[in-house]
């Protein structure tokens, strides 16, 4: 992955869904928890490409008990 490119940016966010993000993912600070969402929803897209691929010709087994 390519260095951060950083902006500052301004926008009007529900503070009840940043804050249960934020106690969710465990961050320490506002911009942790956003930065930490955005991860989440680019390496999903990859997961979610890969299953729209296979369009149910894979199968899934369980590896955890």
């Amino acid at each position: 992955m390519a260095s951060p490119s950083w902006r500052h940016k301004h926008v009007e966010l529900d503070q009840g869904k940043l804050s249960r993000a934020r106690r969710i993912l465990g961050a320490k600070t506002e911009t942790e928890t956003l930065e930490r969402a955005l991860d989440l929803v680019v390496s999903e897209a990859g997961i979610d490409a890969a299953l729209r691929k296979a369009r149910g010709k894979a199968r899934i087994r369980k590896v955890f008990r």
